[in-house]
């Protein structure tokens, strides 16, 4: 059968490397190396699986070359040798598989530094404010710093080829350090290192020198840069390809080119809202100006990716967090089971939102076993039960995914006409493809593994089926929040699930709650050509939104004219729109020919509570119908629930 994605599985070359496909897992931080300065069994087999997967080169998270610069977490101590024999462990692993692994250097985040970890006061090209705190002002490099940095890069790169690494990517991206020395904005310096381009560029010359001069020319040099900023006094990509001519003379074997700097972190780690491929554009320029190969990340999918490479501007590409939510997606492809790739969300919650937020290794929100594979292998039971599923929302369909994929017999009992729940309802804006994609995933694996569904069937705690499963999993989701506001029941008013399901009447439209639901459909109905207001009774919108994600989605607020009024209540509802009050107590009609009422939800725990009072020991509830969460975590629990079950 021809293969609609060969293309992408062509064997290529970087420099003298070989690569059995154009295939490339992206570099992304894990918190999982070991406070000695090893890489964890964990971070091990995360990255063994994606080289099993079928990737053609693996490359690592940034590693920091040394303590003092690193500011951004936990990495592999590639300033002390002690650390190579593990590393050596690591690389085979990845071998074994028939992938190629690169180690990603960084001198350090500089002036990006994350709070509380490394200096206190960062380092810097010149002295430029610190990005998480503009209070505080980066100390400028000295010579004499630079230097031993350069010597430290060398030590780096020597442990790299030692420790049986096969190409070294030099970190100069998206405002780091390396980059803030590229930037005019960021690098007033009046010594060799500030200046012309050529000035500005010597700090990453003397660095690839360094690194060559290091490993020879066999192992080649990648240089990561982001072309394009994308903030006014940004880099430009017009400004961006003498650098790259510079950098391409120096030695560079291949550049791993996109956009985005901290000013525009959501281009650093894609959001769902600025689409698929979001920075395939900076390729064309970049071809023009370099004969060395090009990697480009940012959003793709195994059709963009595919046109990108069709179109001859770029060689390889890269593939982040859809490495994390389908480890296997390559092999997949090569055996044109598309059907089969478990699609990423793009919604950053559990894998740079971990690491943000919680200073935790990355997890994913559709794929519970990442960085724990060794601890959650799906094996088949020697004692399969009958399980019955309440319910064919995230958690459910998680939860009967995982159990038959284990040899147990499950049914779900749904009592609409179609899976997915509230999450598929919702799911009708363009940046809500991927979780439609989602529900369709599920719906071709339940088929294969022969999950039955009973569709309009509603189950009640005295239903005689409950008495013959060996267990049950209530997956009921949950219902809307309504407030005692007088008019709430009035015609013109609707709630945001009904008026995903159903459609909004009306060019102006009043939401009611500023939460991400009523922001992300306020920015749907507003990308129809609606005039919407959101009302917000806090003194800010979407604060339950992932901060990355909110930049997107305030921006595109922004663009499409949403007026956004917080520090307002809703008092009544009147035919003719929805009266609020102020902080300081006055009054004003907000005028609506629909209004949209998203309070919330609270966990619909009716039918749980009686089920379990009658069958305490065999039930388990999971999903909304415990506590309402993100997707992710309705996820997480249904696969908990089935991986519980022996």
């Amino acid at each position: 059968m021809e293969n609609k994605y060969a293309k992408l599985f062509e064997p290529m070359k970087i420099g003298n490397m070989n690569l059995r496909n154009r295939l490339v897992m992206s570099p992304m931080g894990t918190f999982t190396p070991m406070q000695d300065g090893t890489e964890s069994e964990e971070g091990m087999m995360y990255y063994e699986e994606r080289a099993r997967g079928g990737f053609g080169l693996i490359i690592i998270g940034a590693q920091f070359i040394n303590e003092k610069l690193a500011q951004g977490g936990p990495t592999i101590a590639f300033n002390n040798n002690r650390a190579i024999p593990k590393t050596t462990v690591l690389c085979e692993r990845v071998h074994r598989w028939g992938a190629k692994i690169c180690a990603q250097l960084s001198p350090g985040t500089g002036r990006n530094g994350m709070p509380d970890i490394g200096e206190e006061v960062p380092v810097s090209s010149s002295e430029n404010p610190s990005f998480y705190d503009p209070n505080v002002i980066c100390r400028p490099l000295t010579v004499e710093e630079i230097k031993e940095i350069i010597k430290d890069f060398s030590k780096a790169a020597t442990f790299a080829k030692n420790a049986g690494f096969d190409a070294i990517e030099i970190h100069g991206h998206a405002g780091y350090l390396i980059d803030q020395f590229f930037s005019p904005i960021w690098n007033k310096r009046t010594d060799e290192y500030g200046g012309s381009v050529e000035n500005r560029a010597r700090f990453a010359v003397e660095i690839v020198q360094a690194v060559r001069n290091a490993v020879g020319q066999d192992m080649p040099i990648i240089f990561r840069i982001a072309l394009d900023h994308r903030f006014p006094g940004g880099r430009t990509l017009e400004d961006s390809m003498p650098i790259l001519e510079i950098l391409e003379r120096a030695g560079v074997d291949a550049f791993d080119v996109d956009a985005g700097a901290y000013e525009t972190m959501d281009y650093i780690f894609p959001t769902a809202y600025v689409g698929d491929a979001c920075m395939a554009y900076v390729c064309k320029e970049a071809k023009k100006y370099v004969k060395v190969p090009l990697i480009n990340a940012g959003n793709h999918t195994p059709e963009t990716a595919l046109e990108l490479v069709n179109s001859g501007d770029c060689d390889f590409i890269m593939f982040g967090r859809q490495s994390i939510a389908d480890p296997e997606f390559p092999k997949k492809l090569m055996e044109n089971r598309r059907e089969d790739m478990r699609p990423c969300l793009v919604c950053n919650e559990e894998c740079i939102g971990r690491i943000f937020g919680r200073l935790t290794q990355l997890s994913c929100s559709v794929n519970i076993q990442v960085c724990m594979e060794k601890y959650f292998q799906i094996t088949k039971t020697d004692n399969p039960k009958d399980i019955v599923i309440i319910g064919a929302g995230p958690s459910g369909l998680e939860a009967a995914r995982v159990a038959a994929l284990k040899g147990h017999h499950v049914t779900i009992y749904e009592k609409t006409n179609d899976i997915g729940g509230i999450l598929k309802i919702i799911a009708t804006a363009p940046f809500k493809k991927r979780i439609r994609e989602l529900i369709d995933w599920y719906d071709v694996q339940l088929k294969k593994l022969g999950v039955k569904i009973k569709f309009n069937t509603e189950i009640k705690a005295d239903d005689t089926i409950l008495d013959y499963a060996d267990k049950i999993f209530v997956a009921t989701g949950s219902v809307p929040l309504v407030p005692n506001i007088p008019g709430i029941t009035g015609k013109n008013v609707i709630g945001v699930i009904d008026a995903h399901k159903n459609g909004v009447f009306g060019e102006r439209i009043a939401i009611c709650g500023g939460g991400l639901s009523g922001c992300d459909t306020a920015l749907e109905l507003a990308m129809q050509g609606k005039k919407v207001t959101v009302i917000e009774m806090l003194s800010e919108c979407a604060q339950d939104a992932m901060p990355i994600n909110k930049i997107s989605l305030m921006r595109m607020l922004a663009e499409n004219d949403v007026t956004l009024l917080t520090d307002s209540k809703v008092v009544a509802i009147e035919p003719n729109g929805v009266v609020i009050e102020k902080k300081d107590g006055s009054r004003e009609t907000v005028e609506a020919d629909t209004v949209i009422t998203a309070f919330g939800q609270k966990a619909d725990t009716t039918l749980s509570n009686a089920i379990k009072a009658k069958y305490n020991i065999k039930t388990t509830v999971v999903g909304d119908a415990e506590k309402v969460a993100k997707v992710g975590e309705a996820i997480r629990t249904g696969f908990y629930a089935a991986m519980a079950v022996e």
